[in-house]
């Protein structure tokens, strides 16, 4: 891919739970609007044995934080995509939540577009089908709100780790980044006809007052393979034990096909 530097590899993967002699699959994991890879680290603990998992770093944060931020939708998908692909090393799901769900199904498009290795399931949370096209109601939180709502919106959602809240510092750059992705998401454009034909699951909450309460069923619309939706406890990021647990609700990491009962 153009612009790859060296050690690029190592700075955009973080892989949380390394691969072994035991390992079937990987879980690759995007970030959503403002979130880093802080969030997954967790979920080490509750994968199958026989799981690895790896989280993408988005340029500007963490160990690329000497890098620009992207700028535009495009950008980002095309870093994202270059980084899942030196990701890969044998069967892997991809998985996002909220923009990173959009972020996810556009990645996986082109993997596929380009005949490159697919995920055995592309698992998206908490988000709306990208077919929509971008809404008001997708653009929370909003360019315009300003950075003490953003922050509240952090602290709201369990976005702010507790070191980050007690330095003004680190919330002033959690800020810088937060608005970056908002500038991204923001440009996002869905190309009429984009599909996936890889298996598609999907998580929504039971309070998120974000997506829409069909949002189920219009993911249907852009997944042409088999496709499950199921529906989980709270808000936006679910509750937060829902959240730390999260894999176990992830059908292809059990193996199991998504029409079987749960």
């Amino acid at each position: 891919m153009a612009g790859r530097t060296p050690g690029h590899q190592d700075t955009t993967v973080i892989r949380i739970k390394e691969r072994d002699e035991h390992t079937s699959r990987t879980l690759v994991c995007l970030g959503f609007c403002g979130g880093g890879t802080g969030p997954y680290h967790a979920w080490s603990t509750c994968l199958p044995a026989d799981a690895a998992l790896s989280a993408v770093c988005y340029p500007g944060r963490e160990g690329r934080f000497a890098e620009p931020c992207a700028t535009d939708w495009d950008e980002l998908a095309a870093d994202t995509t270059a980084a899942v692909l030196s990701a890969v090393d044998g069967p892997y799901i991809l998985f996002g939540h909220s923009m990173g769900g959009w972020m996810a199904f556009d990645v996986a498009a082109r993997i596929e577009r380009a005949g490159g290795p697919l995920p055995e399931t592309l698992v998206v949370s908490s988000c709306n089908a990208p077919d929509r096209g971008l809404t008001p109601r997708d653009m929370f939180p909003a360019r315009q709100d300003t950075d003490a709502s953003l922050l509240d919106w952090m602290r709201a959602n369990g976005l702010m780790p507790a070191h980050v809240l007690e330095d003004p510092d680190l919330q002033e750059m959690a800020v810088e980044l937060m608005r970056a992705d908002i500038q991204v998401r923001d440009t996002f454009r869905y190309t009429p006809g984009t599909t996936v034909s890889v298996p598609v699951q999907m998580l929504s909450a039971t309070g998120d007052d974000v997506i829409e309460q069909d949002a189920g069923n219009q993911w249907r619309r852009v997944a042409t393979g088999p496709y499950r939706h199921d529906v989980l406890p709270g808000g936006h990021f679910y509750t937060p034990d829902i959240w730390r647990e999260l894999p176990v609700h992830i059908r292809a990491l059990t193996g199991t096909p998504l029409g079987a009962p749960a």
